[in-house]
């Protein structure tokens, strides 16, 4: 969902930098052969990952939930010379696919793929992260939180996507409606964690910023 209107929302974009033309290529056979392709960052979103990357200048990068690998190369953008990605999902005909893109860019060798539950994976990871990039299943997000924080570097930065939800943040919570009631309590935890702080941005479907102390 996009809180912004469609003619604001391209100006935005057009007055962005451009996608690269590899993500070009793998945003038209995402929308031409996977299903769900909104679940893709696409351009705008894309760039701001980009930015926050180049930013950081991260070594270590985690990413949850990979889904086409967009997200993945987007942030790879920023990574040092010497960086790595771990990039979790847990669908295992996307795997080819991501492999394929990843493959042809300059970040290949530098992308790790796990394929499982990100609660199985995270506590195996023997790493420090600078940047964590959380987009997957709702129901585990503050799961996936509390296993990271501690793997942080001082200062890292954990983005958390969809905290939003397509507005049904504002709405009445319906009972059944696990998602929105875990991104709820999530949203919270963000602002509350002493061990944090947090801004939430509303690019798209909502995006968090949040830094480690």
């Amino acid at each position: 969902m996009h809180f912004l209107s469609d003619e604001l929302d391209n100006y935005v974009t057009r007055h962005s930098q451009d996608e690269p033309e590899l993500l070009v290529k793998l945003n038209r056979e995402t929308h031409q052969k996977i299903l769900q392709p909104r679940m893709l960052s696409g351009h705008f979103q894309g760039r701001v990952l980009s930015m926050i990357s180049k930013m950081i200048h991260p070594q270590h990068i985690l990413e949850v939930g990979t889904y086409t690998g967009y997200a993945t190369l987007c942030l790879a953008e920023g990574l040092a010379d010497n960086g790595t990605i771990d990039t979790i999902d847990v669908e295992e005909e996307l795997f080819d696919f991501q492999r394929k893109y990843f493959d042809q860019s300059a970040w290949g060798d530098k992308i790790i793929q796990h394929l499982g539950s990100g609660l199985d994976i995270i506590p195996r990871l023997e790493k420090k992260y600078d940047l964590v990039f959380i987009d997957a299943d709702k129901e585990n997000y503050i799961n996936y939180f509390n296993l990271i924080v501690p793997m942080m570097n001082k200062g890292g930065i954990i983005l958390s996507d969809n905290v939003l939800w397509s507005g049904k943040v504002l709405e009445e919570l319906n009972p059944k409606d696990t998602s929105t009631r875990i991104l709820l309590e999530y949203n919270k935890i963000l602002k509350e964690d002493p061990r944090v702080e947090t801004v939430l941005l509303p690019i798209r479907d909502g995006l968090t910023i949040t830094r480690v102390k």
